[in-house]
């Protein structure tokens, strides 16, 4: 089913505010490795927002979302401080692992395969 405008419109200032939240929260930057929010999809009735995270270089990503789970509760309330007055209810945030990055690494990786491998027939 496709995103109304309003779900649209809630998820870019929710991936806006949250991406602020994480800044100042020293979560974009940790151990070396980045945290960026890559999307947030918000459910028709408003009420549950799925934020994606892309992880760059960060050893355990499971283990980093349960250290933002940990910090949850500040994160919800700053968020309420922000958009309070845009929505009537704070949706509940649930996080999932944005693998996109690995998999186009994972699909450079084969093409570069493939490619040095038909350079290795050719030259035979």
């Amino acid at each position: 089913m496709q995103e109304s405008k309003r779900q649209k419109q809630i998820g870019q200032l929710l991936q806006k505010e949250l991406s602020d939240i994480f800044q100042r929260h020293g979560f974009n930057v940790i151990e070396g490795g980045m945290i960026s929010i890559s999307a947030v999809r918000v459910t028709p009735d408003l009420l549950e927002a799925r934020v994606y995270l892309s992880m760059f270089q960060i050893r355990d990503n499971h283990e980093m979302i349960n250290r933002i789970k940990e910090q949850m509760g500040v994160i919800k309330r700053d968020l309420g401080n922000r958009v309070g007055k845009q929505l009537r209810r704070i949706p509940e945030i649930t996080l999932f692992l944005d693998d996109t990055l690995d998999y186009v690494f994972k699909m450079e990786e084969l093409f570069k395969k493939i490619n040095d491998d038909d350079a290795g027939k050719e030259n035979k």
